[in-house]
């Protein structure tokens, strides 16, 4: 009983890992100038020329998983 029901674990896993990592999006977050600063009205998507657009990823619920986003 316990063989079968580690091998549908096993089998399950590959379908719940692929489904889950499909769900992260990378989301625009902040629009900086040359400066390093926020120029208003231009968040969270840069509009305009000579902006850097700074995103994230994220899950469904809008917070950043572990292991996603690197710190600059």
């Amino acid at each position: 009983m316990t063989a079968i029901m580690a091998a549908l674990a096993l089998a399950a896993a590959p379908a719940f890992l692929q489904s889950a990592s499909a769900k992260i999006t990378e989301e625009d977050t902040s629009c900086e100038n040359r400066g390093g600063n926020e120029p208003g009205g231009q968040q969270p998507t840069c509009e305009g020329e000579g902006l850097t657009q700074n995103t994230e990823n994220q899950n469904p619920s809008g917070h950043a998983p572990p292991g996603h986003n690197k710190d600059d």
